[in-house]
């Protein structure tokens, strides 16, 4: 498949990866209020959770759950360096944690997301910017440029920051790159126009978990910032569409353990992946990326 500059396709899984070396997958939402701008603070309440977690395997806090959302209403950003020890400290609990959080890299900010598991970080950048109404992530960051597929603790597992499960082909991508897991952390606020957004993200991860056979990892914020009310709503979908685990409106944790040998199985019975027909997608992709040019 022909790329462009700046796009790269999804990393494949490795060959004699951990696809098949781990029949369940606990996972613990942590779905926080972050204080804006409040890095230090905002370690010590995510450390005092993991501190609390028994039995879990991932645990997952939601987008910029390190620094808050609304950069605007700052005079200076704290922002991180993915090799910055403060984000490798989160891994000495004993689950992988996955957490949302500024980074800096030479001149640029990403709106990122650290998997730390045990002694490596995988670094995950928002690609798609939302930069309308009152949004205004691209005057804040710079679009990150590749989707990863990574092993994590025996699943094969992606993350989409926020917007970025609202671009069809990224969630589709991942999951034909492998990934039985899609973990999806967001910051997003209630809504009074005519999207109905809470209804809008319903629809929008059953729909991912069905079609893509998938297990979907939800982990929204709670909490107001800057006059404006994040909705939580944090889940856990099965490849039913069904709820295993959800959450309210305010601060709190759930947790939910994921059958990843049934998963498999399913994808055996009802092979829907196996007819993707990349062929059709590469031809058509090729031909609209020429007319473009």
């Amino acid at each position: 498949m022909a790329t462009r500059a700046g796009v790269h396709p999804v990393t494949p899984a490795a060959p004699g990866g951990g696809a098949d070396a781990g029949k369940q997958l606990r996972v613990s939402l942590l779905q926080t209020a972050p204080q804006l701008g409040c890095v230090e603070r905002n370690l010590a309440k995510l450390h005092a959770e993991l501190d609390q977690l028994t039995d879990t395997d991932v645990a997952v806090a939601p987008e910029l759950a390190l620094h808050g959302y609304f950069l605007g209403a700052l005079d200076e950003v704290d922002a991180l360096a993915a090799d910055d020890q403060r984000l490798a400290g989160l891994g000495q609990h004993g689950p992988a944690v996955i957490a949302g959080f500024v980074e800096h890299r030479r001149s640029d900010q990403y709106n990122s997301a650290a998997v730390i598991d045990r002694d490596r970080v995988t670094v995950q950048r928002k690609l798609f910017l939302p930069t309308y109404r009152g949004w205004e992530e691209r005057k804040h960051f710079r679009p990150g440029g590749r989707l990863q597929s990574f092993d994590l603790r025996g699943a094969r597992a992606a993350v989409l920051i926020c917007n970025d499960i609202w671009q069809p082909p990224l969630p589709w991508l991942a999951v034909h790159s492998g990934a039985e897991v899609l973990f999806v952390i967001a910051n997003s606020v209630r809504s009074h126009s005519v999207v109905q957004v809470e209804r809008a993200w319903e629809l929008l991860l059953a729909h991912s978990a069905v079609v893509l056979q998938s297990y979907v990892v939800f982990v929204n914020r709670s909490g107001t910032e800057c006059g404006q009310e994040f909705w939580g709503g944090s889940r856990v979908l099965g490849p039913d569409g069904a709820e295993i685990a959800r959450l309210g409106t305010e601060p709190g944790r759930t947790e939910a353990t994921l059958d990843l040998t049934e998963l498999r199985a399913l994808r055996r019975r009802w092979p829907l992946l196996r007819e993707a027909r990349l062929d059709v997608i590469s031809r058509a992709l090729e031909t609209l990326m020429q007319e473009e040019d």
